[in-house]
Protein backbone atom coordinates (compact mmCIF):
# COMPACT_ATOMS: atom_id res chain seq x y z
CA UNK A 1 0.00 0.00 0.00
CA UNK A 2 1.58 3.31 -0.98
CA UNK A 3 1.34 5.59 2.26
CA UNK A 4 1.31 9.60 1.03
CA UNK A 5 4.13 11.46 2.62
CA UNK A 6 3.16 14.16 4.80
CA UNK A 7 4.59 17.66 4.07
CA UNK A 8 4.52 20.34 6.61
CA UNK A 9 5.48 24.21 6.21
CA UNK A 10 6.62 25.74 9.08
CA UNK A 11 6.75 29.67 8.61
CA UNK A 12 8.45 32.67 11.27
CA UNK A 13 11.74 33.52 12.78
CA UNK A 14 13.26 36.63 13.44
CA UNK A 15 15.01 35.65 16.50
CA UNK A 16 15.15 32.20 18.69
CA UNK A 17 12.10 32.73 20.57
CA UNK A 18 10.63 31.70 17.17
CA UNK A 19 12.94 29.92 15.71
CA UNK A 20 13.38 26.99 18.41
CA UNK A 21 9.43 26.02 18.90
CA UNK A 22 9.60 25.89 14.95
CA UNK A 23 12.69 23.18 15.34
CA UNK A 24 10.94 21.34 18.28
CA UNK A 25 7.65 21.13 15.91
CA UNK A 26 9.98 19.73 13.30
CA UNK A 27 11.38 17.28 15.89
CA UNK A 28 8.47 15.83 16.49
CA UNK A 29 6.55 15.75 12.96
CA UNK A 30 10.07 13.65 12.37
CA UNK A 31 9.69 11.49 15.45
CA UNK A 32 6.31 10.16 14.35
CA UNK A 33 7.04 9.78 10.84
CA UNK A 34 10.82 9.93 9.47
CA UNK A 35 10.10 10.31 5.93
CA UNK A 36 8.17 13.84 7.04
CA UNK A 37 8.87 16.52 4.82
CA UNK A 38 9.45 19.98 7.17
CA UNK A 39 10.16 23.09 4.78
CA UNK A 40 11.13 26.13 6.52
CA UNK A 41 10.12 29.54 5.81
CA UNK A 42 11.79 33.00 6.86
CA UNK A 43 13.98 35.83 5.76
CA UNK A 44 17.94 35.86 4.71
CA UNK A 45 18.12 38.50 7.65
CA UNK A 46 16.63 36.72 10.33
CA UNK A 47 18.47 34.04 12.82
CA UNK A 48 16.71 31.02 11.55
CA UNK A 49 19.31 32.00 7.61
CA UNK A 50 22.25 30.49 10.07
CA UNK A 51 20.10 27.95 12.13
CA UNK A 52 17.76 25.51 10.22
CA UNK A 53 20.27 24.48 7.89
CA UNK A 54 22.62 23.57 10.77
CA UNK A 55 19.73 21.64 11.98
CA UNK A 56 19.19 20.01 8.53
CA UNK A 57 16.50 21.69 7.08
CA UNK A 58 15.35 23.28 4.14
CA UNK A 59 14.80 26.91 4.18
CA UNK A 60 12.90 29.46 1.72
CA UNK A 61 13.58 32.92 2.32
CA UNK A 62 10.80 35.52 1.65
CA UNK A 63 10.81 39.68 1.65
CA UNK A 64 9.63 40.84 4.66
CA UNK A 65 10.52 43.42 7.38
CA UNK A 66 9.72 44.21 11.32
CA UNK A 67 6.95 46.23 11.71
CA UNK A 68 6.85 46.80 15.27
CA UNK A 69 9.64 49.40 17.29
CA UNK A 70 10.57 50.92 13.85
CA UNK A 71 9.77 54.78 12.57
CA UNK A 72 7.37 55.59 10.48
CA UNK A 73 9.31 55.36 7.29
CA UNK A 74 10.42 51.78 7.91
CA UNK A 75 6.77 51.13 9.06
CA UNK A 76 5.42 52.38 5.63
CA UNK A 77 8.44 50.03 4.02
CA UNK A 78 7.22 47.26 5.99
CA UNK A 79 3.50 47.42 5.01
CA UNK A 80 4.95 47.42 1.38
CA UNK A 81 7.31 44.57 2.00
CA UNK A 82 4.11 42.84 3.43
CA UNK A 83 2.62 42.31 0.08
CA UNK A 84 6.24 41.11 -1.72
CA UNK A 85 5.84 38.29 1.16
CA UNK A 86 2.46 37.12 0.57
CA UNK A 87 3.34 37.27 -3.21
CA UNK A 88 6.79 34.82 -2.56
CA UNK A 89 5.22 32.72 0.26
CA UNK A 90 2.07 32.25 -2.34
CA UNK A 91 5.02 30.86 -5.23
CA UNK A 92 6.92 29.09 -2.26
CA UNK A 93 3.60 26.83 -0.86
CA UNK A 94 2.42 26.14 -4.95
CA UNK A 95 5.81 24.70 -5.16
CA UNK A 96 5.96 22.52 -1.87
CA UNK A 97 2.04 21.86 -2.30
CA UNK A 98 2.15 21.36 1.94
CA UNK A 99 -0.27 19.59 3.90
CA UNK A 100 -0.35 22.06 6.44
CA UNK A 101 1.93 25.41 7.17
CA UNK A 102 2.24 26.34 10.67
CA UNK A 103 3.36 29.54 11.62
CA UNK A 104 5.61 30.03 14.64
CA UNK A 105 5.50 34.11 14.84
CA UNK A 106 6.99 36.93 13.62
CA UNK A 107 6.90 39.11 11.20
CA UNK A 108 8.02 36.36 8.50
CA UNK A 109 5.06 34.19 9.27
CA UNK A 110 2.74 36.46 8.27
CA UNK A 111 2.97 36.69 4.97
CA UNK A 112 2.78 32.33 4.25
CA UNK A 113 0.00 32.68 6.78
CA UNK A 114 -2.08 35.09 4.92
CA UNK A 115 -1.20 33.28 1.55
CA UNK A 116 -2.21 29.68 2.93
CA UNK A 117 -5.70 31.01 4.32
CA UNK A 118 -6.37 32.59 0.98
CA UNK A 119 -5.66 28.74 -0.82
CA UNK A 120 -7.83 27.56 1.82
CA UNK A 121 -4.93 25.35 3.12
CA UNK A 122 -4.94 23.78 6.48
CA UNK A 123 -3.02 26.11 9.14
CA UNK A 124 -2.46 26.75 12.56
CA UNK A 125 -0.03 29.22 14.37
CA UNK A 126 1.41 28.76 17.76
CA UNK A 127 1.50 31.96 20.13
CA UNK A 128 4.80 31.90 22.63
CA UNK A 129 4.08 35.18 24.96
CA UNK A 130 1.22 36.35 27.69
CA UNK A 131 -0.10 38.87 25.57
CA UNK A 132 0.11 38.05 21.90
CA UNK A 133 1.89 40.42 19.21
CA UNK A 134 0.11 42.57 16.64
CA UNK A 135 0.44 39.69 13.98
CA UNK A 136 -1.00 36.92 15.88
CA UNK A 137 -3.88 38.94 16.81
CA UNK A 138 -4.39 39.23 13.45
CA UNK A 139 -3.95 35.78 12.00
CA UNK A 140 -5.81 34.19 15.01
CA UNK A 141 -8.67 35.51 12.67
CA UNK A 142 -8.02 33.36 9.81
CA UNK A 143 -6.53 30.15 10.74
CA UNK A 144 -7.94 27.07 11.45
CA UNK A 145 -6.26 26.48 15.01
CA UNK A 146 -3.99 28.55 17.69
CA UNK A 147 -1.58 27.05 20.07
CA UNK A 148 -1.41 28.89 23.28
CA UNK A 149 1.37 28.78 25.89
CA UNK A 150 -0.49 30.62 28.50
CA UNK A 151 -3.79 30.11 29.86
CA UNK A 152 -4.75 33.85 29.93
CA UNK A 153 -3.82 34.48 26.34
CA UNK A 154 -6.59 32.23 25.19
CA UNK A 155 -9.17 35.21 25.87
CA UNK A 156 -7.20 37.11 23.16
CA UNK A 157 -8.55 34.64 20.34
CA UNK A 158 -11.65 32.95 18.76
CA UNK A 159 -12.36 30.36 21.81
CA UNK A 160 -13.81 27.63 19.31
CA UNK A 161 -10.25 26.57 18.08
CA UNK A 162 -7.39 27.84 20.26
CA UNK A 163 -5.96 25.20 23.06
CA UNK A 164 -3.40 25.41 25.76
CA UNK A 165 -0.62 23.58 24.17
CA UNK A 166 2.13 25.26 25.81
CA UNK A 167 5.74 26.50 23.93
CA UNK A 168 7.30 23.37 22.27
CA UNK A 169 10.64 23.13 23.25
CA UNK A 170 13.20 20.74 21.42
CA UNK A 171 13.90 17.40 23.04
CA UNK A 172 17.44 17.59 23.93
CA UNK A 173 16.83 19.88 26.15
CA UNK A 174 15.42 17.37 28.52
CA UNK A 175 18.21 14.75 28.13
CA UNK A 176 20.90 17.04 28.99
CA UNK A 177 23.78 15.01 30.93
CA UNK A 178 25.20 16.66 34.23
CA UNK A 179 28.12 14.92 34.56
CA UNK A 180 28.97 15.06 30.86
CA UNK A 181 28.19 18.79 32.00
CA UNK A 182 31.05 18.80 34.29
CA UNK A 183 33.59 17.79 32.04
CA UNK A 184 32.67 19.67 28.85
CA UNK A 185 32.68 23.05 30.61
CA UNK A 186 35.65 21.78 32.81
CA UNK A 187 33.69 22.45 36.13
CA UNK A 188 34.02 21.33 39.88
CA UNK A 189 31.32 18.70 40.54
CA UNK A 190 31.82 19.90 44.13
CA UNK A 191 30.93 23.46 43.98
CA UNK A 192 27.12 25.69 43.30
CA UNK A 193 27.16 26.19 39.38
CA UNK A 194 25.50 29.34 38.18
CA UNK A 195 25.09 29.92 34.57
CA UNK A 196 24.59 33.17 33.09
CA UNK A 197 23.35 33.62 29.44
CA UNK A 198 21.59 36.86 28.09
CA UNK A 199 19.74 35.41 24.99
CA UNK A 200 21.81 34.34 21.85
CA UNK A 201 24.13 37.46 21.56
CA UNK A 202 24.67 38.02 25.04
CA UNK A 203 22.78 40.75 27.44
CA UNK A 204 25.27 43.76 28.43
CA UNK A 205 23.52 44.33 31.51
CA UNK A 206 23.18 41.39 32.81
CA UNK A 207 27.52 41.01 32.29
CA UNK A 208 27.50 44.39 33.89
CA UNK A 209 26.06 42.99 36.43
CA UNK A 210 27.68 39.72 37.20
CA UNK A 211 31.24 41.66 37.42
CA UNK A 212 29.49 43.97 39.87
CA UNK A 213 27.87 41.41 42.16
CA UNK A 214 31.49 39.93 43.04
CA UNK A 215 32.91 42.82 44.86
CA UNK A 216 29.68 41.57 46.91
CA UNK A 217 29.99 38.21 47.39
CA UNK A 218 33.59 37.72 48.03
CA UNK A 219 33.17 35.01 50.97
CA UNK A 220 31.34 32.92 48.39
CA UNK A 221 34.35 32.30 46.04
CA UNK A 222 35.48 29.30 47.44
CA UNK A 223 31.65 28.02 46.98
CA UNK A 224 30.46 28.72 44.11
CA UNK A 225 31.49 28.77 40.23
CA UNK A 226 29.94 30.27 37.03
CA UNK A 227 28.94 29.43 33.48
CA UNK A 228 28.84 32.48 31.36
CA UNK A 229 27.68 32.98 28.23
CA UNK A 230 28.65 36.23 27.23
CA UNK A 231 27.67 36.94 23.78
CA UNK A 232 30.77 38.34 21.41
CA UNK A 233 31.27 41.66 22.50
CA UNK A 234 31.55 41.13 26.34
CA UNK A 235 33.40 38.42 26.25
CA UNK A 236 37.53 39.47 26.69
CA UNK A 237 36.18 41.93 29.36
CA UNK A 238 34.27 39.67 31.55
CA UNK A 239 36.85 36.76 31.55
CA UNK A 240 39.00 39.53 32.44
CA UNK A 241 36.69 40.45 35.43
CA UNK A 242 36.59 37.08 36.58
CA UNK A 243 40.41 36.77 36.45
CA UNK A 244 40.78 39.72 38.79
CA UNK A 245 38.14 39.04 41.26
CA UNK A 246 39.14 35.34 41.46
CA UNK A 247 36.44 33.93 40.74
CA UNK A 248 35.59 30.05 39.29
CA UNK A 249 33.99 29.44 36.10
CA UNK A 250 33.84 28.96 32.54
CA UNK A 251 33.46 32.14 30.34
CA UNK A 252 32.33 31.83 26.64
CA UNK A 253 30.95 33.94 23.88
CA UNK A 254 28.25 31.37 22.44
CA UNK A 255 26.69 27.59 24.17
CA UNK A 256 25.76 25.06 21.24
CA UNK A 257 25.49 22.67 24.21
CA UNK A 258 22.78 24.40 26.36
CA UNK A 259 21.02 21.03 27.17
CA UNK A 260 24.23 20.07 29.48
CA UNK A 261 24.61 24.19 30.01
CA UNK A 262 20.68 23.31 31.93
CA UNK A 263 21.71 20.52 33.37
CA UNK A 264 24.67 21.31 35.36
CA UNK A 265 23.23 24.50 36.51
CA UNK A 266 22.09 25.52 40.19
CA UNK A 267 20.44 28.60 39.89
CA UNK A 268 20.20 30.12 36.10
CA UNK A 269 20.36 33.86 35.83
CA UNK A 270 18.80 34.89 32.59
CA UNK A 271 16.37 36.83 30.21
CA UNK A 272 13.13 35.87 30.07
CA UNK A 273 11.99 35.32 26.50
CA UNK A 274 9.22 32.97 26.04
CA UNK A 275 12.00 30.10 24.71
CA UNK A 276 13.61 30.31 27.19
CA UNK A 277 11.22 30.43 30.00
CA UNK A 278 9.54 27.22 28.33
CA UNK A 279 12.78 25.50 28.70
CA UNK A 280 13.19 26.41 32.14
CA UNK A 281 9.78 25.37 33.22
CA UNK A 282 10.03 21.70 31.40
CA UNK A 283 12.95 20.85 33.31
CA UNK A 284 12.48 22.47 36.87
CA UNK A 285 15.21 24.81 37.24
CA UNK A 286 15.40 27.81 39.95
CA UNK A 287 15.84 31.00 38.17
CA UNK A 288 16.86 34.73 38.59
CA UNK A 289 15.05 36.19 35.29
CA UNK A 290 16.11 40.10 34.36
CA UNK A 291 13.60 40.52 31.32
CA UNK A 292 14.92 42.34 28.43
CA UNK A 293 13.07 45.78 28.83
CA UNK A 294 12.94 46.54 25.08
CA UNK A 295 10.96 43.58 23.88
CA UNK A 296 7.92 43.80 21.90
CA UNK A 297 4.89 44.87 24.01
CA UNK A 298 6.87 44.39 27.16
CA UNK A 299 6.79 40.16 26.85
CA UNK A 300 9.44 39.40 28.38
CA UNK A 301 8.53 41.62 31.65
CA UNK A 302 4.91 39.92 31.44
CA UNK A 303 6.07 36.35 30.94
CA UNK A 304 8.43 36.97 33.80
CA UNK A 305 5.70 38.42 36.16
CA UNK A 306 3.64 34.74 35.37
CA UNK A 307 6.48 32.82 37.10
CA UNK A 308 7.34 35.67 40.17
CA UNK A 309 3.43 35.27 40.63
CA UNK A 310 3.98 31.43 40.89
CA UNK A 311 6.80 31.75 43.19
CA UNK A 312 8.89 29.80 40.27
CA UNK A 313 11.43 32.71 39.65
CA UNK A 314 12.77 35.61 41.34
CA UNK A 315 12.71 38.42 38.68
CA UNK A 316 14.62 41.79 38.64
CA UNK A 317 13.91 44.35 36.17
CA UNK A 318 16.54 45.97 33.86
CA UNK A 319 16.44 49.64 35.45
CA UNK A 320 16.94 48.08 38.67
CA UNK A 321 19.92 46.03 38.59
CA UNK A 322 22.92 46.49 40.02
CA UNK A 323 25.35 44.03 41.03
CA UNK A 324 24.45 44.41 44.98
CA UNK A 325 20.59 43.46 44.46
CA UNK A 326 22.16 40.37 41.78
CA UNK A 327 24.66 39.11 44.83
CA UNK A 328 21.40 39.54 47.61
CA UNK A 329 19.41 37.10 45.67
CA UNK A 330 22.36 34.60 44.94
CA UNK A 331 23.08 34.65 48.15
CA UNK A 332 19.90 33.89 49.44
CA UNK A 333 19.40 30.93 46.59
CA UNK A 334 22.83 29.81 47.67
CA UNK A 335 22.46 29.44 51.61
CA UNK A 336 18.36 28.47 51.41
CA UNK A 337 18.26 25.31 49.60
CA UNK A 338 14.57 24.56 50.82
CA UNK A 339 14.21 27.81 49.06
CA UNK A 340 15.37 26.23 45.94
CA UNK A 341 13.78 23.29 45.90
CA UNK A 342 10.05 25.21 46.18
CA UNK A 343 10.74 27.36 43.04
CA UNK A 344 12.09 23.77 40.97
CA UNK A 345 8.74 22.62 41.74
CA UNK A 346 6.39 25.24 41.09
CA UNK A 347 8.69 25.84 37.60
CA UNK A 348 8.08 21.88 36.92
CA UNK A 349 5.06 23.06 37.86
CA UNK A 350 4.44 25.58 35.07
CA UNK A 351 5.94 23.64 32.57
CA UNK A 352 4.54 21.36 29.60
CA UNK A 353 7.56 18.89 28.33
CA UNK A 354 5.11 17.87 25.79
CA UNK A 355 3.88 21.11 23.91
CA UNK A 356 5.28 19.77 20.49
CA UNK A 357 3.40 16.33 20.76
CA UNK A 358 0.07 18.50 21.37
CA UNK A 359 0.58 20.89 18.91
CA UNK A 360 1.30 17.63 15.91
CA UNK A 361 -1.82 16.38 17.39
CA UNK A 362 -3.63 19.48 16.56
CA UNK A 363 -1.72 19.65 12.80
CA UNK A 364 -2.62 15.99 12.47
CA UNK A 365 -6.74 16.50 12.94
CA UNK A 366 -6.46 19.54 10.86
CA UNK A 367 -5.24 17.84 8.08
CA UNK A 368 -7.63 14.86 8.32
CA UNK A 369 -10.87 17.44 8.61
CA UNK A 370 -9.62 18.70 5.00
Amino acid sequence: MHVAIMRVIIAGGGTGGHIFPGIAIAEELKRREDKTEVIFIGTEHGIEARIIPREGYPIKFLRAEGFVGVSLLRKIRALWKMLFSIVDSYGIIKAVSPDIVIGVGGYASVGPMLAASIMSMPTMIVEQNSVPGLANKLLGKFVGAVGVTYQESISFFPRAKTFFTGNPIRTRILTGNRDAAYDIFSLDRNKFTLFVFGGSSGARNINRAVVDSFNHMLDLKEKIQFLHQTGDNGYEHVRESYRKWGFMGTVTPFIYQMAEAYAVADLVISRAGATTLAELTAIGKSAILIPYPYAAGHHQELNAGKLLEMKAARVILDHELTGEILAKHIRELYENKYLRHEMEKQSRSVGRADAAQRIVDIAISLIKKR
